[in-house]
């Protein structure tokens, strides 16, 4: 019986939070170490991964896919490139834009660090059947898209705030 069963508590909307939160660092914090074991800061990973599965990518569009900003997508590339694991090249089609391809050296690196990661996390996730591993990644979707939307809400009431005239704003408040 769970410890909820045992004392008829439900569990809350702050409860869950806390328990994704809790979950979700000990996890990245488990990846970071691993990473880092491998001589690697965890956006240098991300750029390396996003290059392997996608191919030759501006900076810009590495950083979109990462969530990371031009800034530290550039310390990135300078990083992986005096590594030998990255080279840009100029965009065909802007000459403004750098396009970020992986070296042969790069992709053989990645190629291999992506395989050990992969064990590492199958390592921690493997104490959920592959049914509970499907539900969870199934509900968590569910939960992000209805917190992206909750967020567009709130967004969207704030901007019809701060566009209200000065008189209707304790209106569009209570709306």
């Amino acid at each position: 019986m769970s410890k909820t069963e045992q004392t008829g508590n439900d569990t809350t909307g702050p409860k869950l939070w806390v328990v994704l939160a809790r979950a979700y660092g000990a996890l990245a914090h488990y990846v970071e170490q691993c990473i880092a074991a491998e001589g690697l800061c965890l956006s240098d990973f991300m750029m390396l991964e996003v290059l392997l599965h996608k191919g030759p990518l501006s900076i810009s569009a590495i950083g979109e896919k990462v969530l990371l900003t031009n800034a530290s997508m550039t310390a990135a590339t300078d990083r992986l490139e005096k590594r030998g694991f990255v080279e840009r090249h100029n965009s065909e089609e802007d000459r403004r834009s750098k396009i970020v391809t992986l070296t042969p050296e790069g992709r053989t690196f990645i190629s291999e660090l992506y395989e050990r990661h992969v064990k590492d996390i199958e390592a921690v996730t493997s104490v959920l059947s592959q049914k509970e591993q499907n539900k969870m990644r199934g509900l968590l979707k569910t939960l992000g898209l209805a917190a992206k939307e909750a967020s567009e809400r709130k967004r969207e009431a704030a901007d019809a705030e701060a566009s209200a005239p000065i008189k209707d704003r304790a209106r569009v408040k209570k709306a």
